[in-house]
């Protein structure tokens, strides 16, 4: 069985400082955990450095502005904060989350006086799976939750609470076999898995749902643009759940998931090939360290 979350041996950076990780701890009436109001990221360090560290962290601060509370420290401080992190715990491969949250001096809807906190974890995470094993492609079933309108959350943001329906759809899925769910959106159109973005591909031309009302992520938009130097053409449009059977290839992206290949949705079944191996190695081949 592997250590809990909470009883592993390390440094957490909390609040400017670090404490052992155990001591890591909040009130039970912490605001962020009645309300949700807390966002978070999920980034990698390859080889010592952190793959698109200033892109996540501007992420986290806009979505914290989203959420109408301002994470108490800038930009560089939280970069220096994220590599001192990594190497205070003497990591060169890691998973790091950085999470944002309103604290516990009132409690109620509002959250106007209460302190906003930040804290940096980092630990191993190897990846999902080998380069084999990603070959041979996940099973995803439908999720019954669909991604919701912009105008009922504030959808642009990776905020802590959108994501209790992407776990019921995770726990769903798990107790039928399959490794995770595909969601529709409010609209009706394919829109991502529960926690990473979805590409389909056929011949030459990998198509994409557009990033209009969930997470357009930033493995999205490396992968992205890792194939157009390959050769393939992007089409970002809105696709329908009955489309998706005329794809040969399918795959998944994101921090923690890299490039996952897909080898079934529901009734639809894939095999991954060409396309999916190209992703997976470039995807690789860009994670590392600049010598």
């Amino acid at each position: 069985m592997s250590v809990p979350m909470d009883q592993r041996e390390g440094w957490i950076w909390y609040d400017g400082a670090f404490v052992p990780w155990k001591d890591a701890k909040l009130h039970v009436l912490t605001h962020g955990l009645h309300y949700a109001s807390s966002v978070f990221e999920g980034q990698r360090a390859y080889g010592g450095e952190i793959f698109k560290l200033e892109e996540h962290t501007k992420r986290l601060i806009k979505s914290a502005k989203y959420l109408d509370f301002e994470i108490p420290y800038s930009e560089e401080e939280i970069n220096h904060a994220c590599n001192q992190a990594l190497e205070k715990n003497n990591l060169i491969d890691a998973y790091m989350r950085p999470v944002a949250w309103c604290g516990s001096e009132e409690m109620g809807i509002a959250a106007t006086a209460n302190t906003v906190h930040l804290a940096i974890a980092a630990w191993k995470w190897p990846s999902y799976f080998t380069r084999e094993e990603r070959l041979k492609g996940i099973r995803l079933t439908w999720s019954k939750w669909k991604r919701p309108s912009p105008e009922m959350i504030p959808c642009f943001s990776k905020a802590a609470g959108l994501y209790m329906i992407c776990t019921n759809s995770k726990h769903a899925a798990m107790k039928e076999g399959y490794t995770d769910a595909l969601m529709l959106d409010y609209r009706g159109y394919v829109a991502e898995a529960t926690g990473a973005n979805v590409f389909f591909v056929k011949d030459k031309e990998i198509h994409t749902p557009l990033p209009d009302c969930f997470l357009d992520g930033i493995t999205r938009r490396t992968v992205i643009e890792l194939a157009k130097k390959a050769g393939y053409k992007i089409v970002e449009r809105h696709i329908m759940p009955d489309e998706i059977g005329d794809f040969d290839e399918c795959f998944l992206t994101g921090s923690a998931a890299e490039v996952t290949p897909v080898s079934e949705i529901g009734e639809f079944k894939y095999k991954p090939a060409i396309a999916c191996q190209t992703l997976i190695d470039a995807y690789m081949k860009e994670v590392q360290p600049r010598k």
